[in-house]
């Protein structure tokens, strides 16, 4: 019997030493972060195992969509990477340097720029670090790009934040008194109003609070503004193609579906002929390639630039993007600031949003408003004369009135004390008895098992059912809409509460209870699929979801589209796997009727308020939670462990 071979190399840097080799070993630095930081060292002179660490954590930190590494909090937000994928710990005590003088060691190295001896952040962001890897400011490290990446943004948002668009505000009353008719108030047209006097602006919300129909009427409020002249030139982007797809037909949709009289034929037709693109596409960068064919040298030459999904963006991108805009462009950020952070590095449309909740609106903002939106912002009382400089937290405002759940119903209320991070209000939501929201008590150690696992079982085999009967009789409305009853959501990818687990377990109950006899590549009519890859061609982006049917003896995937479903060749997709559960990352965006969520263990990092909230969210009409009161409360009372320093730099 022959014994298995195994790359260390894969998991090891076998030439490591000191420090950089133990944390290697038990699992918290990946070979490329010792390598990184052992070729940085060399180049440098460094020897001290302590700050060689430092460097490597902080390359650590980047992979997990930190910007910034603080030294104090390493032994609390720093775990093995077996524990973030599967949630189960493994009990090593990590034999972390001495907090102090691992701080001072990195800021004495010749590796490190020392800032805090400048004064404060916002002001010592000045000097430009001389070229050293990593840049030191209040106990925290920066790789050099980041720093500089994050300083920059934080430089330009100000610069057009302060710069207050020439529009009269008694004609944008007049216009978003057609889009937004009547007295009482109106939280979308007061949005709107922020938006159209702000240079920057950020639009956020929960799901179901209107956002894109708030984007709509805005662009035709736009449009409206610039007559007699020519139409702004207005671009829509999404991070990704799934987003951007959907974002052209929500925009479509509001439309059709407005009250009559909302949108003018004018409106109408502009709007029609905005099709929203990746923002990748829209500045013109190439997979592979780090040009772009709009930067700081050649700019976009749009007025204004709508991002939907903002809180999937990234540092680097935002930071991409500023420097294509000409400075006279509006930007405006939309998206709901305590959903998941981007997949890459940084977490922008929560930074933008924090500072606005401690501060009140600029006076002379607040005139203007009073002006625009009389029903929706009252006159304010005798101020200075003197124009205060309005701030990025100026232009943020956020929908609180949700259309896709029941207001005050169970998971509404779920949501709220989530997002307040409330846990004992959340668990007596879950426990409350509200038909709308189950939780079921699981411990930690234990595997699903009883009811838990009969409900979950009853809701995949109901949805299986209705797809794959829908699917036989070629009905792909009615399969897609079946595939949207309930789905599966997990944090984890690996382990008993993982994707991998559930989707296996969902498949095999799927193909053993309903009777399906699959073909040899285990693929039969009904089959959900997720597309896992971008294909601009056939108009198929990742993270569209379709069901396979036949067609004429073919095999093909119907994906849903805003205007009805549309059919792709099943052998045409490079990239998809079975759908019968996917991680709540993938979820970003969706919506389900139901949806049962596995909530990660208490000790795990991903258990976080941001994880919880995105995963609830995603449910129309019933939400269960399946996990250990344990849990629930240590997401709920943990933000997301991801470390930036834009929100500092912008206060």
């Amino acid at each position: 019997m022959s014994t298995p071979t195994v790359d260390l190399g894969a998991r090891y840097a076998l030439r490591a030493t000191g420090l950089l080799r133990t944390f290697n070993q038990l699992g918290v630095l990946q070979p490329a972060d010792v390598h990184v930081a052992a070729r940085l060292g060399a180049v440098a002179g460094e020897a001290d195992d302590r700050v060689l660490l430092a460097l490597a954590l902080a390359v650590r930190a980047v992979r997990h969509g930190s910007v910034v590494l603080r030294l104090a909090e390493v032994p609390v937000t720093v775990v093995p990477e077996d524990v973030e994928d599967t949630g189960e710990v493994g009990g090593a005590d990590l034999p972390w340097p001495e907090p102090g003088e691992w701080l001072e060691a990195v800021r004495r190295s010749r590796v490190t720029t020392d800032h805090d001896a400048a004064g404060a952040l916002g002001v010592r962001d000045l000097g430009d670090g001389s070229g050293r890897p990593l840049h030191l400011a209040d106990g925290g490290v920066w790789l050099d790009r980041y720093w500089r990446q994050e300083r920059a943004v934080a430089e330009d948002l100000s610069a057009r934040a302060g710069v207050v668009p020439a529009v009269d505000p008694a004609r944008v009353a007049a216009v978003l008194a057609r889009l937004w008719p009547g007295s009482d108030p109106d939280d979308q047209r007061h949005a709107a109003a922020v938006c159209l006097l702000s240079g920057v602006a950020v639009l956020g919300g929960g799901p179901g609070t209107g956002k894109t129909t708030t984007v709509a009427r805005l662009v035709a409020a736009l449009r409206a503004l610039g007559e007699p002249g020519p139409p702004p030139r207005i671009a829509l982007a999404a991070p990704t193609g799934k987003a951007a797809a959907r974002l052209t037909e929500a925009v479509g949709t509001a439309v059709r579906d407005a009250p009559a009289g909302v949108f003018d034929p004018a409106d109408a037709a502009f709007l029609g002929s905005l099709q929203a693109s990746t923002l990748h596409r829209l500045l013109g960068m190439r997979p592979g390639s780090v040009r772009a064919r709009y930067d700081a040298g050649h700019r976009l030459p749009h007025d204004v630039v709508i991002v939907d999904e903002a809180s999937m963006v990234g540092l680097g991108v935002v930071a991409r993007l500023l420097a294509a805009l000409r400075p006279s462009a509006r930007l405006v950020l939309v998206g709901d600031p305590d959903q998941l952070a981007s997949v890459e590095v940084g977490a922008v449309l929560a930074d933008l949003a924090a500072p606005a909740a401690s501060r009140e609106r600029a006076p002379h903002l607040l005139r203007r408003l009073a002006i625009a939106v009389p029903h929706d912002v009252p006159a304010p009382g005798a101020v200075p004369d003197a124009e205060e400089r309005t701030t990025v937290a100026d232009g943020v405002v956020l929908l609180r009135t949700t259309h896709r759940f029941a207001a005050g119903g169970g998971i509404a209320d779920l949501a709220q004390a989530v997002r307040a991070g409330d846990a004992e209000r959340t668990l007596a939501v879950l426990r409350g008895g509200d038909p709308a929201v189950r939780f079921h008590e699981v411990a930690e150690d234990e595997a699903v098992t009883g009811a838990a696992l009969e409900a979950v079982r009853a809701d995949v085999l109901a949805a299986s059912r209705a797809v794959i009967e829908a699917a036989a009789a070629g009905d792909a409305v009615a399969a897609l809409a079946a595939l949207d009853s309930h789905r599966v959501l997990c944090a984890h990818r690996r382990g008993f509460r993982g994707v991998s687990h559930w989707a296996a377990l969902a498949h095999r109950w799927s193909v053993e209870e309903v009777g399906v006899v699959p073909r040899p590549d285990g693929r039969y009519v009904g089959l959900p699929v997720l597309v896992t890859s971008n294909d601009p061609v056939l108009g198929v982006f990742n993270g569209d979801s379709g069901v396979v049917l036949e067609r004429a003896g073919e095999l093909v995937v119907a994906l849903g589209r805003g205007d009805g479903p549309r059919s792709v060749p099943l052998s045409r997709l490079a990239e998809v796997e079975t759908l019968h559960a996917m991680s709540v990352h993938r979820s970003q965006g969706s919506q389900f009727a139901a949806v049962s969520v596995l909530a990660a263990p208490a000790v795990s990092p991903l258990a976080t308020r941001e994880m919880l909230y995105t995963a609830i969210t995603r449910a129309r009409r019933h939400v269960r939670v399946i996990g250990s009161a344990d849990a629930v409360a240590a997401a709920v009372e943990r933000p997301l462990a991801r470390a930036t320093g834009l929100a500092a730099r912008l206060r």
